[in-house]
């Protein structure tokens, strides 16, 4: 009887079962392309870990809260602001090959999934920002200039050279995965951004260019490592697609550029400062990544050392440029990463790509074509973020006050401190202008909760 029972639940079951269909090897193929795409997109959101790490280290402590936030709420405005407008401008229907005019708020888009990756994209691009201005800048200034590229400004960039009928596109420009949209983008927003604010107070005097040594660097060169293990989805993913001849060839030229940009940066500045520059060393990694993005498809493994070794010479005489002849103040050496060695992998291509590159025997159009790229952007961006801080500067002032900035971002913008050391909120740079400003005795006397200690009787 037990037997007959549970035979006759079997049979129930069977029948009560839905039928599912064979997976069809496109329907496998779809969904593995997804997988890879989202763990691209994954590892490109980890990035901000990165960025959040390398700004925090190489400043001082007494900002490394006010750094953590921005970069919170640069990813999340970033992600919203382009859910809203950034795709449709971006991806939308082209007009007049400059500016997408449809797929607002996502409207009528069914690929979720390259909308996710693309978000990170455009967040990253936004970050870049963040350590240029980093020690002085009002956190509600920044927040809006995260709105002006991440709205209008990146979208604008994003749609010449990856929406498919963008000009740039049609012109033959060619930028994998975004030296020149993504990262020149936001080195020249940055190199804007910092024109208008002026550098950090001290950094400067007379004809001295001063040091402000980062407070933790060993958190930064961890940061270093998350940006290296991230730029794997950021390049891989830009396939789109697990393709098993494309996908390996982009991991390794990312590998192998990264690799020689670290090596030739070391040597570099050991032959040029007899020692070997950590800081510029790690910032080397960063160089060696971004000259690699824009070409890691059609540059041959060997091509990309040879991208590499020259990016890794182009970062230190790049910081060293900005930073002792234009004086101009990048705190982690975004604008030079980002930027110059943006451009270097840019012009890159028009160098080494296997299919249009001048030493394949291909002259030089590619190279023409990809400076003409750079320069567009460029003008572009510097414009269209100059003519906007313009304006808020009418409104309001761009960085905060003198007593704000010696006290510390962490302190005047969010009332705290990320380290439990009153002392860490002065370096020794400082002290001339504390005493001028009359402040050393009333941030000595505050508590933790920035009340004034009581003097005992």
């Amino acid at each position: 009887m037990i037997k007959k029972s549970l035979l006759l639940f079997f049979i129930l079951f069977l029948i009560a079962s839905p039928v599912y269909a064979a997976p069809t090897t496109a329907s496998l193929e779809l969904s593995i392309n997804l997988v890879w795409v989202m763990l691209g997109a994954f590892l490109v959101f980890f990035m901000h870990a990165g960025f959040a790490m390398v700004e925090s280290g190489f400043t001082r402590a007494k900002n490394s809260l006010n750094i953590l936030i921005k970069n919170f709420l640069t990813i999340s405005v970033a992600a919203i602001l382009f859910f809203v407008v950034g795709y449709g401008i971006m991806f939308g229907t082209s007009g007049g090959s400059f500016i997408g005019t449809d797929g607002f708020m996502l409207s009528g888009v069914e690929d979720i999934g390259f909308f996710v990756f693309q978000a990170m994209f455009i967040a990253t691009c936004a970050t870049i920002i963040s350590g240029a201005v980093a020690e002085r800048m009002k956190l509600g200034v920044y927040v809006l200039i995260v709105v002006a590229m991440t709205a209008f400004v990146y979208p604008i960039v994003g749609h010449w050279v990856w929406q498919g009928d963008g000009w740039l596109t049609d012109l033959g420009f060619s930028d994998f995965a975004g030296s020149t949209v993504v990262h020149l983008t936001g080195a020249v927003g940055a190199l804007t951004a910092v024109l208008f604010l002026g550098p950090r107070l001290g950094k400067y005097s007379s004809k001295k260019v001063n040091v402000i040594q980062g407070h933790n660097i060993p958190i930064g060169a961890l940061g270093v490592f998350i940006l290296w293990l991230g730029w794997f989805g950021f390049n891989g993913g830009s396939t789109l697609a697990a393709d098993p001849a494309l996908v390996p060839m982009v991991i390794g030229t990312t590998l192998l550029s990264t690799s020689a940009a670290l090596v030739s940066s070391a040597a570099y500045t050991k032959l040029r400062f007899k020692r070997v520059d950590t800081s510029l060393s790690l910032n080397g990694v960063l160089g060696g990544l971004v000259g690699i993005t824009a070409g890691c498809a059609e540059i041959s493994l060997g091509g990309s050392i040879a991208v590499g070794l020259i990016s890794g010479i182009i970062l230190v005489e790049g910081i060293h440029l900005l930073d002792t002849k234009l004086r101009i103040d990048d705190p982690v050496g975004a604008i030079t990463v980002h930027g110059i060695c943006g451009i270097w992998g840019t012009l890159a291509i028009g160098l080494f790509s296997t299919s249009t590159g001048l030493f394949y025997g291909n002259g030089f159009t590619q190279l023409v074509i990809q400076g003409i790229g750079v320069a567009a952007v460029i003008a572009w961006t510097m414009i269209t973020l100059g003519v906007f801080l313009f304006i808020v500067k009418q409104f309001t002032s761009l960085r905060v006050s003198e007593e704000e900035e010696i006290a510390g971002l962490d302190f005047a913008e969010h009332g705290s401190n990320a380290y439990e050391l009153k002392e860490a909120l002065i370096s020794d740079d400082e002290e001339p202008l504390l005493n001028n400003l009359g402040l050393a005795d009333r941030l000595n006397n505050l508590t933790t909760t920035g009340e004034p200690q009581q003097k005992s009787s």
